[in-house]
């Protein structure tokens, strides 16, 4: 796995700005190495990454922090998340162990097999999930000492047919989900996303997916450090599933700028 490409990119911002754009499934590279440890064919791998994948957030992440009047850092991982999932606990804490799709995935979106079930997750956790963490945890710090504060606003799209693999699948599914953390989740930041994306439909809380990503060393002991996901409904501005993009994606964009200048100021 030495010859992997590079999992993670920290893309700098101004020197000022509080605020992490964390992009963490948008990729669909898998390294040959971890490519040989999964059991779908060629094809059944193409459709698998078409539903998991929260394809083109990146894209909406990078014209966002384009267009904020102050640019904002970029956590982009480079490697799909079949690879590992960084927002997954790494151990028994983790609900979606239940599905097979921990840290390191076991079962399909459809809850087909991915690899064999007695696959050792550590490998893969030491070579890509804990220098992952390691680096955001840095990025976190960094921002800390430079600007007081952090904001972690973190970009996700998901299907708009729920998939056999979600647990919490039932629940409303609108076009803007906002997932929130009792701790990390300030009412500022909240009322800021909601304003801002008003403009692109009904607006979720915590459904169909809820939650947001902050570090472990940060998590639930540095109020300093804010959070929030921002889950689209993929029918918004692309072609489902793993299809290109359309115009929607630029008003969100847009929102997500003014979510970002918002808190930034």
């Amino acid at each position: 796995m030495t010859s992997a490409p590079p999992s993670y990119e920290l893309l700098p911002g101004a020197a000022v700005s509080p605020v992490i754009l964390h992009v963490p499934h948008s990729a669909r590279e898998i390294p040959p190495a971890v490519r040989a440890g999964i059991v779908l064919d060629d094809a059944g791998l193409e459709r698998e990454l078409d539903h998991i994948t929260d394809a083109h957030t990146a894209e909406i992440a990078a014209a966002a922090a384009q267009r904020s009047a102050v640019t904002p850092w970029r956590f982009v991982n480079r490697l799909s998340r079949l690879v590992v999932d960084p927002e997954r606990f790494p151990d028994e804490r983790e609900e979606m162990l239940a599905v097979g799709m921990g840290a390191v995935y076991t079962r399909t979106t459809h809850r087909a097999p991915l690899r064999p079930a007695d696959t050792d997750p550590e490998p893969l956790l030491e070579r890509y999930f804990r220098p992952y963490a390691r680096a955001m945890t840095r990025a976190v710090a960094d921002r800390l000492a430079a600007a007081g504060r952090v904001v972690i606003i973190d970009v996700h799209s998901y299907p708009t047919e729920a998939l056999p693999y979600e647990l919490h699948g039932q629940g409303p599914r609108p076009p803007v989900c906002l997932g929130t953390d009792s701790f990390h989740t300030p009412r500022e930041l909240l009322d800021a996303a909601r304003e801002v994306f008003a403009g692109c439909g009904e607006i979720g809380l915590d459904s169909p997916f809820a939650g947001t990503y902050v570090p472990l060393d940060f998590h639930g002991s540095q109020p300093r450090v804010s959070a929030l996901m921002v889950e689209i409904r993929r029918d918004t501005y692309m072609s489902e599933p793993g299809g290109p993009a359309g115009p929607g994606l630029t008003p969100l964009a847009a929102a997500l700028a003014h979510l970002v200048d918002a808190v930034t100021g």
